[in-house]
């Protein structure tokens, strides 16, 4: 930013980007708007303009995403689109509230330095070549994914720091050193993030949104329990399979990882025995995880469960609520995940996305049904290079997919969960398809072509973990 007597003005190149973000947003949006696909109301019309501009902002981000979802929230009711009511609706959807919960556990996590702690103590316990360091580093993330939905909070703040210091402790930094093991550690750290996203319901903040998507579109509940039975054994398998194969695609000259166990002693010196808050934490965790797990017997929402344990979070004074005010990305999810929930619900309840499902996949009518479901696979996977956000494409084309696979008789549970898994798991392509790959990008390790190509070749070999062994999982396990 420029600035001309002490005033900012606004330098030209960045005010070209800004009004190409805003027509890319304006453009498609009003098009659709003002002239409706053939077949469509006027209100379908208006509704999916809205949409479809709201979900360009959130790939163009002209301003930032709380902000767009308001933008489109106003224009619904004073455009007369839906009723007022109805565009305030989200704030009351049980899947909202439990995304906001689960940031807060993440704060609560980041805050206390039980994440860093559990990270340091699972290298100093394996780390005993490059590849038990990188599943050292894969267990960390694993272990914190249930309770910090975000593979960008999880990733790049938790695991990230912890891998880059690994890397520097070896005398690994960006440029000529990069392939002694900090290459390895960028690369193996984010392939192992998002498939952890992909395991659980509270994985990544998309993931409740899509089980709401799967009750409304294809009537099926997607679980806590369930997601986790249909993802076990190919996400256990992907956690085993990858950071094997990227230890012979990008090999460390390194052998000896004693260092990074010598570091991780010293941090954990450095910290000292865990806090009293830790200890309440660490607690709070594992019987929010116990209630979740045991929702067939006592039926209470897994919502309330995370309430339960932000309240017993506040109670025992783990955290100040002042504290919990200041998380910004929680308020932020509440606001733009609630508009987004009621967005795509007045879409289905209008029969938008119906209409662009029989139209846009009735092609497939007629082929065997696990052909088809494949094929939807593949495309949802691959359309994410257009993607810089996994929530922006859930919220466009989960649903869409979904009844596609649905119509093309495909058994409901075995249409939901694995294009929920895919939601997370197209993230392996791009430095720029999920918030924690520029974070291990950025660091410099890897080449931008290097990144492509591996990232290429994990995809492949995730689409065979999980459309091979995952079927036949599934199906031992009676998801169709």
């Amino acid at each position: 930013m420029a600035t001309t007597i002490g005033v900012p003005v606004r330098e030209p190149a960045r005010a070209r980007a800004a009004w190409w973000r805003w027509g890319a947003v304006l453009a498609p949006g009003t098009l659709l708007y003002w002239f409706p696909p053939a077949g469509l109301t006027a209100q379908q019309g208006h509704l999916l303009g809205i949409f479809v501009a709201t979900i360009v902002a959130l790939v163009a981000q002209p301003i930032p995403m709380g902000a767009s979802v308001v933008v489109a929230m106003t224009l619904l009711a004073l455009t007369k689109t839906l009723a007022p009511e109805k565009v305030l609706s989200g704030f009351s959807n049980v899947t909202v509230w439990m995304v906001f919960s689960a940031f807060l556990f993440s704060h609560a996590i980041a805050a206390t330095g039980l994440g860093r702690r559990i990270g340091y103590v699972v290298i100093e316990r394996f780390a005993r070549s490059p590849l038990s360091l990188g599943y050292s580093l894969a267990g960390a993330g694993l272990v914190l994914a249930p309770f910090i939905p975000s593979d960008t909070g999880r990733g790049g703040g938790v695991i990230f720091p912890i891998a880059r210091s690994v890397a520097s402790a070896f005398g690994s930094e960006p440029g000529p050193t990069a392939r002694r093991i900090g290459s390895f550690l960028m690369l193996v750290s984010f392939h192992t993030t998002y498939p952890a996203s992909a395991m659980f319901l509270t994985g990544m903040a998309a993931n409740p949104l899509i089980a709401l998507f799967a009750l409304k579109v294809a009537h099926v509940e997607l679980t806590w329990t369930g997601w986790i039975a249909g993802s076990i054994v190919p996400g256990l398998l992907t956690m085993a399979i990858v950071p094997w194969l990227l230890v012979r695609l990008v090999k460390p000259e390194i052998e000896d990882t004693a260092p990074a166990r010598e570091m991780a002693r010293r941090e954990l010196a450095r910290m000292g025995p865990p806090t009293r808050e830790e200890k309440w934490l660490a607690g709070i965790m594992i019987a929010v995880m116990g209630g979740w797990v045991t929702y067939p017997l006592h039926r209470i929402d897994v919502t309330f469960v995370a309430l339960a344990g932000l309240c017993a979070i506040l109670l025992a004074r783990v955290l100040p609520w002042d504290d919990l005010l200041g998380e910004k990305k929680a308020w932020d999810a509440l606001v733009w995940f609630a508009v987004l929930v009621m967005m795509a619900g007045s879409l289905n309840d209008l029969g938008v996305i119906h209409f662009f499902s029989a139209r846009l996949f009735g092609v497939m009518a007629g082929w065997p049904w696990r052909l088809a479901l494949v094929a939807l696979v593949v495309s949802y996977c691959y359309v994410h290079y257009t993607f810089a956000s996994m929530t922006a494409q859930v919220t466009a084309l989960y649903p869409a997919f979904l009844g596609a696979a649905v119509a093309a008789g495909v058994p409901p549970l075995a249409a939901g969960l694995p294009l929920a898994y895919f939601s997370s798991l197209d993230a392996a392509m791009t430095h720029y398809g999920t918030g924690s790959a520029p974070v291990f990008f950025g660091a410099g390790y890897v080449r931008q072509t290097e990144w492509w190509r591996v990232g290429f070749a994990i995809s492949v070999v995730n689409l065979a973990i999980w459309l091979g062994v995952g079927m036949a999982w599934w199906k031992a396990v009676g998801m169709w």
